[in-house]
């Protein structure tokens, strides 16, 4: 459903929603493109199945499976005229099920849609009965604390019951993520964590149990708030915890979505403001942040203006007021609990740069857990990260309108830190480069069904984690008092009425003064243009991780995405793999006239898929599941994944998806449901480099096979024959009926195998089926294409398969010029960079500014000078070295 400010004040459900309203519109979008009959909407590239669906007025957040198949998720702000117990918040796990874990979606019984009153009031499956662990505000702690409930320093509950002003919706109504940390080996003992997404945020931590009938329990009266612990107070706490993920180092993280952070809205840019000489129209919401009751700024900006605008995150400055109060503020004087006085708070007051972060949970089952804000990751509406194999690199989803995918690269492996705040690494922001994905040089708009993204990563800064939180710290003792102070001239002490409206005018024109300026941001990227991420002043170095959307759109990356909800990947994912993508909506700045996206709109929403390559990047967004336009009938919307929002990979490949389209057209029925994503079998050949005058193996895989698989029969081609040739095919051990034949030119081979002991792991990634050997016949590149002619169930029926194909590089190629690079002393590296036969400072030159390029960066072995198993400038530095 999308609501407007306005209808979101008056829906009697509104109150408890927070984060089912992100698609709250805040300006105009430009030339929007309305909804049709977009080409592959619905559509799916594998199996889709319904699993669950919740009650009426719910999302579904927050899944987690078991290491024994068992499911939990949250129930999140259902509606109060439910029946009980479905008219409260709350986690729940389905009793009596469990998942197979073997790749294939046979292992449950798909849910019929919700058609009756009573279907749509209750959380219901086909496979088990879901049932409560724990629900909202229920006593936790010795009788100390209601679960997900925050409270002030001196222990008083912050709800409208006990104070005057807004709220992030009702406390404790919006229990998000969970992550399940275990305390023994078997798994049946631990601690499960949950998100609270109110304004003050929170996580609990609730001790849970199985039986031996695998029924689970939870003891409430050792469960706490982490909210109202020290060591999170300490940090300022947190707003608007939404999802999150578990670490390869096995500690809960947890993503704040802070929607109040946009200081321009949409697609403008800072450099708009200071070029148009205001930022009436385009300033955002962040920009308001210790305005004296900042949720009326809009209210405001009517009075004020003959016409009047929203700032971008305007309705998530509720609840700012109340976490000073978390902090320790005095409350101010107030006129009721709809809306708040004016009166300034000037003792204590919340940071805005100390929220929207990551925030890890170390030490997960002392006491007090250790929180951790990942500074060095960004500032943004986190919706959620994805923490890859290596345990260095990290994908987040930025929620909301014109929003951003990031990713970050630490330095060393995160965990390796003995004092995270050590921490350092590099933040980079997305460039959608292909030609496809815009209409700017054609007239056709193309389905986003049919198009790949690529994307390059724009480097935005590199720092610490500790040098961010001294940036930060200089922040601290801003109050509302400053606001006025700076930016009005009358003293609010004598008319208080004048002083915030002159206040709210000159902020407006002239941005927030208390905080970064918009004259700093424009600085920094101009000297990025001019110097690159490394080159910029000192006290400009901030910026992007502080500003980090702002930053981004200043240097042209493609701040676009529109209700990025979920990321996610396989645990210990590693090269191969895939991390998910989900895209709640693709409307609005992707399907408009202007930027790097241009095509049809689809408000369902799409999930993509990113192949982690060797050196752990995601380069190609591949959309495998798309949602319905909302003008399609039922008989295509009832059955679709509509409206994204987590994406949970399982350990057997399988893909979570849970919905966040609370009615809203196209369905039937107006319940979000939980859906299984069963990915196609991937018939895959790995991309090698053969030197020449030797040979290579490339391994033909197999991907997300289903259980029961007899055999198949395969082909795989070489486009280019002069380049290299097939000298022969051998077979894996676990695979004892095999045959191969090569076609009389070495170009082709056809294998056949037949899983007669039915060795095949079900649901496992990259499968080895058969391993080729490929001998070099001259320098270049050619492709390996792969056609699966038949692949057989147990039943003898086919098994639906994508074929991938695979690159071949012999030289390596040339990276400069016509030579191609040589290797003087056979160790495998190319020492002669530009292929002179010599060995000397022109190569050094050669690789560095080459670096980038593909040729040096698809022959990672051939430049690993410095043996770390990665490309990075210290090979470069190792050349040098070497010929010195």
């Amino acid at each position: 459903m999308k609501f407007t400010r306005r209808n979101l004040m008056e829906t009697s459900i509104a109150a408890t929603l927070g984060a089912s309203v992100t698609g709250v519109a805040s300006a105009k979008h430009s030339e929007e493109i309305e909804e049709s009959d977009t080409t592959g909407a619905p559509s799916v590239k594998g199996n889709l199945k319904r699993f669950s669906t919740t009650a009426y007025g719910a999302e579904v957040t927050g899944p987690f499976v078991f290491e024994d198949g068992g499911l939990l998720y949250s129930l999140q702000h259902p509606s109060e005229e439910n029946p009980e117990p479905f008219n409260r918040a709350g986690v729940g796990y389905f009793s009596g099920f469990q998942f197979d874990l073997d790749g294939d979606n046979d292992d449950f019984t798909e849910v019929s849609t919700p058609q009756t009153r009573d279907e749509q009031g209750m959380v219901r499956s086909d496979n088990g009965e879901y049932v409560l662990l724990a629900q909202a505000r229920e006593s936790i702690n010795g009788g100390t604390e209601l679960l997900g409930v925050t409270q002030t320093p001196d222990g008083i509950d912050i709800t409208m019951d006990e104070f005057a002003g807004t709220q992030y919706g009702a406390a404790a109504t919006n229990p998000d993520c969970n992550q399940f940390i275990a305390t023994n080996d078997e798994g049946t003992e631990g601690y499960l964590f949950t998100n609270w997404e109110n304004s003050p945020g929170n996580v609990s931590r609730v001790p849970i149990s199985q039986s031996d009938d695998d029924e689970w329990e939870a003891d409430l009266e050792n469960a706490i708030n982490l909210a109202n612990t020290e060591p999170l107070r300490d940090l300022g706490g947190t707003r608007i915890n939404c999802y999150g993920n578990l670490t390869p180092w096995n500690t809960m993280v947890s993503s704040e979505e802070n929607y109040a952070h946009p200081r321009v809205s949409l697609t403008h840019t800072v450099s708009d403001i200071i070029d148009t000489g205001s930022g009436k129209g385009i300033i955002g919401a962040g920009q308001f942040w210790n305005r004296p009751n900042p949720s009326e700024i809009v209210d405001a900006i009517e009075e004020y203006y003959d016409e009047s605008f929203i700032p971008q995150g305007d309705w998530a400055l509720t609840g700012v007021e109340f976490l000073a109060y978390y902090l320790g503020a005095e409350p101010v004087d107030q006129a009721g609990n709809d809306t708040n006085d004016t009166t300034p708070i000037g003792d204590v007051y919340p940071n805005p740069y100390r929220y929207g972060y990551h925030v890890d949970y170390r030490e997960p089952t002392a006491a007090v857990p250790e929180p951790i804000k990942y500074y060095v990751m960004g500032r943004a509406s986190w919706e959620a990260p994805d923490f890859l194999g290596d345990e260095r690199t990290v994908y987040g989803c930025s929620d909301g309108d014109s929003k951003g995918i990031y990713k970050f690269v630490a330095d060393e492996p995160i965990p390796s830190y003995e004092d995270p705040m050590d921490l350092e690494g590099t933040l980079y922001a997305p460039k959608i480069t292909n030609d496809k994905a815009s209409v700017a040089d054609s007239d056709e708009r193309n389905s986003p069904a049919n198009v790949n993204l690529e994307i390059e990563w724009i480097e935005l800064g590199h720092a610490s984690n500790a040098e961010i939180e001294q940036w930060i710290a200089t922040f601290d003792d801003v109050t509302q008092l400053h606001y006025l102070e700076t930016h009005a001239e009358t003293d609010w002490r004598d008319d208080l009425g004048a002083a915030l409206e002159e206040a709210d005018c000159e902020v407006i024109e002239n941005g927030n003064q208390n905080y970064i300026t918009n004259e700093e941001i424009v600085e920094w990227a101009d000297q990025w243009n001019d110097n690159g991420p490394q080159g910029v002043d000192e006290d400009l170095r901030k910026v992007p991780f502080l500003e980090t959307r702002a930053a981004a759109k200043e240097i042209g990356a493609s701040i676009e995405f529109n209700k990025a909800e979920g990321v996610d990947s396989i645990d210990g994912s590693g090269p191969g793999d895939f991390v998910y993508f989900g895209i709640s909506e693709f409307n609005d700045d992707m399907a408009d006239d202007t930027g790097d996206l241009q095509m049809d709109r689809v408000d369902g929403g799409i999930v993509y898929r990113g192949e982690v390559e060797l050196d752990y990047n995601v380069s190609t967004l591949e959309p495998v599941i798309v949602g319905p336009d909302f003008t399609d009938p039922p008989t295509d919307a009832d059955d679709a994944l509509r409206n994204v929002d987590n994406v949970y990979v399982m350990d057997d490949g399988r893909v979570l998806c849970c919905e966040d389209g609370f009615g809203g057209p196209a369905r039937s029925y107006p319940n979000d449901g939980l859906y299984v994503y069963q990915p196609n079998v991937l018939v895959d050949v790995e991309s090698v480099n053969v030197n020449l005058d030797d040979t290579a193996r490339a391994d033909l895989t197999a991907s997300f096979l289903p259980a029961g698989v007899s055999g198949g029969r395969i082909t795989v081609s070489i486009s280019d024959p002069a380049v290299v040739s097939i000298a022969g095919v051998s077979f894996p051990d676990e695979l004892t009926d095999t045959t191969s034949s090569v076609s009389e030119d070495v170009s082709t081979v056809t294998v056949r195998f037949a899983d007669v002991g039915q060795n095949l792991q079900p649901g496992a990634m990259n499968v080895v089926l058969a391993s080729i050997n490929l001998e070099a016949e001259s320098t270049g590149t050619t492709e390996l294409t792969v056609e699966v002619n038949r692949l057989d169930d147990d039943d003898g029926d086919a098994i639906d398969a994508e074929a991938r194909s695979g690159t071949i590089l012999t030289g390596p190629p040339a990276v400069d010029g016509d030579d191609a690079p040589t290797d003087p002393d056979n160790d495998g590296r190319y020492e002669d960079v530009n292929g002179d036969s010599e060995v000397d400072d022109e190569d050094v030159d050669t690789l560095f500014e080459n670096f980038c390029t593909e040729s040096v960066r698809e022959n990672e072995a051939a430049y690993d000078f410095n043996e770390n198993g990665r490309l990075d400038y210290d090979d470069v530095v190792s050349l040098s070295e070497e010929v010195d």
